[in-house]
Order: C-alpha cells, then sequence, then structure tokens
C-alpha cells in the first residue's frame, strides 16, 4: 500500500515507519519543513495548507499528530495548544481528502483513552460513552473531526492506551526512578491505566490497515490492571522495590491539572474490537510487558 503519515516523528510514528516499511508499504510523511527527501511533503496544518495532491493515489492516511500531553505544564496556552495541535491536521487532511475525485479507502486517525474521562472500575468497551474533562473534549472533538472524511473512507479511531516504550513516551519519568529504586504508585494505586507496548501497537495499526474494523477501537492490552499491579510488574522485571508511593495531593501540588487526568483518571478499557476482529498481541499480559519493558529477551508471546 502507499501510505501518507502524519506526525511520523513522534514515538508511534517512528515505530510505525518502520512496520510499515517493515511489511512492504512505502510511506510518504507530512513535514512542517522543507521535504529532506522524495517521500516527504511539505504542509502546514496550522493554516490548513496541504495539497490535496499529496494524498491521490494513496490507500490510507495515518494521522498521528499531536502535541505532547504530559511534556509540559497544562497552562491555558498548552491545553490550546493540545486542542489545535490535533484538530488542525485533522480537519486539513480530511479537507484535501474531500478535493480528491477518488480518496484514500482507508483513515486511521488517532484518539485516546482520555476519551473515557475517570471512569473508575467499570469495564469500558468502546460504546461506552465519553466522559469528561480536557483530555475527553479533545479526543471528542479529534474524532468528530476525523469522521467528517468524505463517504466512502473508511475511518478508524484508535483510542490508544497508555504506551510501554523501553525510552520515552508515558514511562519516560517514570521508568528512571523505577531503575533507581525509588519509583512507586500514585495516588492510591486503584485506578486501572489502559496499558498496551510498542510493538503492539504498531501490529495494531498494520492490522487495523488490512481490517474492515471502522469507527472507536480501544487500543490496549487485554489484561487489565490498576495502578499498583503495573508499577509492581514493572518493578519485579527491573528487579526493583516499588516502594514509594507519591499521593495524590502531592501529585495535584506538583503537577497541576495534569495529575488529575494523566494518572489519577481511571479507564478499565477492554479492547473488544480488536478481540472479536482476531488481533494477535505480542504482549497480552502484563508480566509479558513489564519483561519486555526491562528488555528481557526469550518467553516468546505471551
Amino acid at each position: 500500500m502507499r501510505i501518507v503519515m502524519s506526525g511520523a516523528s513522534g514515538l508511534i510514528g517512528t515505530s510505525l515507519s518502520r512496520a510499515f516499511h517493515q511489511a512492504g508499504h512505502s510511506v510518504v510523511t507530512l513535514v512542517r519543513r522543507p521535504p529532506a527527501h522524495a517521500h516527504e511533503i511539505r504542509w502546514d496544518p496550522a493554516r490548513g495548507s496541504l495539497d490535496p495532491q499529496a494524498l491521490a493515489g494513496a490507500d490510507a492516511v495515518v494521522n498521528l499528530s499531536g502535541a505532547g500531553i504530559g511534556d509540559r505544564p497544562w497552562t491555558r496556552r498548552r491545553v490550546a495548544e493540545l486542542f489545535s495541535s490535533r484538530l488542525g491536521p485533522t480537519r486539513t487532511l480530511v479537507r484535501a481528502m474531500s478535493q480528491l475525485d477518488s480518496p484514500p479507502k482507508t483513515f486511521i486517525s488517532q484518539s485516546g483513552s482520555g476519551y473515557y474521562g475517570d471512569a473508575g472500575n467499570t469495564v469500558l468497551r468502546e460504546d461506552a460513552p465519553a466522559g469528561s474533562g480536557v483530555l475527553a473534549q479533545i479526543c471528542v472533538e479529534w474524532e468528530q473531526a476525523a469522521l467528517a472524511a468524505p463517504s466512502g473512507v473508511r475511518v478508524v479511531t484508535p483510542r490508544t492506551g497508555i504506551v510501554f516504550s523501553r525510552s520515552g513516551g508515558a514511562l519516560g519519568r517514570l521508568l528512571p526512578l523505577l531503575r533507581l529504586g525509588i519509583g512507586g504508585p500514585f495516588g492510591s494505586g486503584r485506578q486501572f491505566w489502559p496499558w498496551v507496548t510498542l510493538p503492539d501497537v504498531s501490529a495494531a495499526f498494520l492490522f487495523l490497515l488490512d481490517s474492515g474494523v471502522t469507527g472507536p477501537v480501544n487500543l490496549s492490552a487485554p489484561e487489565q490492571s490498576d495502578v499498583n499491579t503495573t508499577v509492581s510488574a514493572l518493578a519485579r522485571a527491573l528487579h526493583r522495590p516499588a516502594v514509594f508511593r507519591v499521593p495524590a495531593p502531592v501529585l495535584r501540588t506538583v503537577m497541576p491539572g495534569l495529575a488529575e487526568e494523566l494518572l489519577l483518571y481511571s479507564q478499565r478499557m477492554e479492547p473488544a474490537v480488536l478481540s472479536s476482529a482476531g488481533f494477535q498481541w505480542q504482549h497480552r499480559r502484563l508480566e509479558a510487558g513489564a519483561r519486555w519493558v526491562a528488555g528481557h529477551h526469550g518467553g516468546g508471546r505471551d
């Protein structure tokens, strides 16, 4: 397939580009700077500027654009940027598709587990309602923007959970602390984090590319675990203790706004659509995911 991708330089985008190439697909990336080679096309999503011909002949468009959620304090200006950096690119891609006689057949546009807000112990399948909060509102508007794609385009909106990576991403700040033996659960630790390993994210996107799946897709591992269990499994895989709990009031003071939604909200997500469509996880279980993060080889698929 010929795939056009935005946000290709991020954690998921870099992994995904590699996976697409390894699967034999050709990838064209949208960049904001002058193109460095023939597989890059310049665009300006802040201004809604993209030549529709950039998408002509593409089989699929994959949209990963968006400023980092947890890397800066949520000032009013930053929150506005979190919205605009997702809605601008998505609307720009949809507008360009609408100007083509035969638009790409598939549009996979990233969303997030934040869609569900703070849902406690409720098991969340794809038909669960949106929650409240900044992230929920971002995800709702982001998905609506993607669903405005022309009729005939299959739109998929993966609600990606907390991505386990060996470097960067959601665990970027926690892993170094755990490796030093000074990390620990956040808040009560009874909140659920919908986790998924980076290789499984790439595999899921490849799967969705070839499938007939449409609409929202919970992108997380099948095994649900709360923060206490998750942090313990990571610490165990790293052969370190995880005894230093960080109380919720401290988190709220250190990371106002951010801590509440990113660390303390509970989303017990079930990947019902992926499961019923026959997707095979490499890391189905928390122990396997934690071992992969820690760099332990062997054990195969789990």
